[in-house]
């Protein structure tokens, strides 16, 4: 993969596929911009060698074509502030509008267009479709890391209709995958995982992989109850993967048989019902009443796996321990993006595997005591699982 600092972008048009798929409220403004910092470096870049930037990106997942909510339009203020120059707006990135401001785009100038999820073309990864978005400059470059695992036409088809010598990876994409390769290469011991999240399915091959490489496994969130019942516990009304049961029971074996320390819960936080305002107590993992579910991990899960944590070198962490949306149900996720900063302030190593995982750390004021927030927690995952990033493999 070229990487940016071997390209001159001297009087070349950029065509820069971002992920500014950003998180908007009811009145359309930014809730986390972090993406939109993330790619800030590689537009920097481009404009200081002289070259002019051709912004594309999604944005949720609009159905039937343009509209309001996740217009690409709604960023334009906030670029604007983040590059301290104009930021031209082209509309409909097939549009003619769109071709003819590309065209007449100046070196120093930026031109963001709207959102390529407006073309059901583009999931569906449409050769014509990308190549049409290749029109709009001369060199291709793919900072979008949490879009990379999607083969998409701006994120894997396009960049063949490029020069291979003009297809470059971004500094987000090159800087997302060092990282993951520093923890899957070259960890330092005791190494940590953290798993969360509600679902064991999201996590099997991950987990799977992470067992020839850490020395613990903490698992925490809802998939925890899928252990619980593996190992003969009752979970009263907890989320339950039934047709997991089995894989978790092997998964507890596998890791007894590498020896892996693997942490499971051994107390919860749990509601009478599904709500902030449910009444809470604390039960044994194995033993939750009937009419009852877990949402976040209980006081002495808290402090072993904040202890583990504290005492590690290289940390991993992707899914909360818990509801931490809802704050009666925060406290576990906070414990250990807690105990995450101080080990990190300490020595280790630690990255945030993007998605809940990343919210919670920006949202508790962590950000800047962690080593390394990736901005694509699928991606991430699937690199992590030994997955080629069709992203990435695009770039040659």
């Amino acid at each position: 993969m070229k990487t940016l600092d071997q390209y001159n972008f001297a009087g070349h048009r950029a065509v820069v596929r971002v992920d500014f798929n950003v998180p908007l409220d009811d009145e359309l403004r930014i809730t986390d911009d972090t993406r939109i910092r993330a790619a800030t470096p590689t537009i920097k870049k481009i404009l200081a060698d002289g070259g002019s930037v051709v912004l594309l990106s999604h944005m949720g997942r609009p159905k039937g074509g343009p509209d309001k909510k996740n217009s690409l339009y709604n960023l334009g203020l906030r670029l604007q502030q983040e590059y301290g120059q104009q930021v031209k707006f082209g509309g409909d990135v097939l549009g003619q509008e769109a071709t003819n401001m590309a065209n007449n785009l100046q070196p120093g100038e930026i031109l963001l267009l709207d959102n390529v999820r407006f073309y059901a073309e583009e999931e569906k990864g449409d050769p014509a479709f990308a190549q049409q978005l290749a029109r709009l400059g001369d060199v291709y470059v793919n900072d979008a890391f949490g879009a990379a695992h999607r083969r998409h036409a701006s994120t894997a088809v396009m960049a063949q209709y490029f020069a291979p010598e003009d297809r470059v990876g971004g500094y987000l994409l090159q800087s997302e995958l060092d990282n993951a390769k520093k923890v899957l290469d070259h960890p330092e011991h005791p190494f940590t995982a953290i798993m969360g999240g509600a679902k064991i399915s999201d996590k099997i091959e991950i987990i799977e992989r992470l067992l020839d490489k850490v020395d613990n496994l903490i698992i925490g969130g809802a998939m925890a109850y899928t252990f619980s019942v593996a190992e003969g516990g009752s979970i009263g009304n907890s989320l339950l993967e039934a047709d997991k049961v089995d894989l978790a029971a092997s998964l507890i074996q596998k890791a007894k048989e590498k020896g892996v320390n693997l942490v499971l819960p051994g107390d919860s936080l749990i509601a009478s019902r599904f709500a902030n305002d449910a009444d809470v107590e604390v039960a044994g993992n194995h033993s939750i009443p009937v009419g009852w579910m877990g949402l976040d991990i209980g006081p002495e899960s808290r402090e072993i796996f904040a202890d583990i944590i504290r005492n590690s070198k290289t940390i991993l962490w992707n899914g909360p321990m818990g509801v931490f949306e809802m704050s009666n149900f925060s406290l576990g996720t906070e414990y250990v993006a807690r105990a995450v900063a101080e080990a990190t302030e300490n020595g280790a190593y630690s990255l945030i595997g993007g998605g809940d995982s990343a919210a919670a750390v920006n949202q508790l004021g962590f950000a800047n005591r962690v080593s390394y927030i990736s901005t694509g927690g699928g991606a991430l995952l699937e690199y992590m699982e030994g997955k080629e990033l069709p992203g990435v493999a695009a770039l040659g």
